[in-house]
């Protein structure tokens, strides 16, 4: 009876394995190419919505001294250059030469992933001495991930130190 059971166990669960769907996440770079291509599309959809038409005509040094410990700052500060010049302003190489300091930071960059299974998630169990793995039965899943992206700027002054300009409200 006992030896029976165990066989039609066994036999359950390589036919649950087989049927199974396997999932590899395989990247040679520190980041797969979705996380990359999620993250600077939601760069360039942050500063696009920023409106630095004020600050138009303006010779304009833009300051990332505050984005040194920021994912993809090298990224966003070319946006943000690129942004600066399709809205008028020139670009000053170093603070002394320009007439407005442009100061960038951002609150969040990275990736945000939600997911939802109705079904039976993957468990691992413990048969007569031998351990396995039952792999998950889903009647519904679904994962999304989404690239975000929090920037925020401010103008001022070079020389008096006054404000001209902040983005948002």
């Amino acid at each position: 009876f006992f030896m029976r059971r165990r066989i039609n166990a066994i036999a359950l669960v390589a036919v649950v394995g087989l049927a199974g769907c396997g999932h590899t996440r395989w990247s040679d770079s520190k980041r797969t190419a979705t996380e990359q291509l999620l993250v600077s599309d939601a760069i360039e959809r942050a500063v696009e919505k920023v409106d630095l038409r004020p600050l138009a005509g303006r010779k304009v040094f833009l300051d990332t001294a505050f984005m040194d410990d920021t994912n993809d700052q090298h990224y966003l500060t070319s946006v943000l250059r690129h942004q600066l010049l399709a809205s008028g302003c020139r670009i000053a190489a170093k603070v002394e030469d320009a007439d407005v300091g442009v100061e960038a930071r951002a609150g969040a960059i990275g990736t945000d992933r939600t997911g939802v299974l109705v079904g039976v998630p993957a468990t691992s169990i413990e048969f007569a001495g031998h351990g396995t793995t039952i792999p998950e039965l889903s009647v519904l899943k679904r994962t999304d991930q989404r690239g975000v992206a929090k920037i925020s700027l401010f103008a001022y002054y070079r020389e008096s130190g006054l404000p001209v300009w902040q983005s948002g409200e």
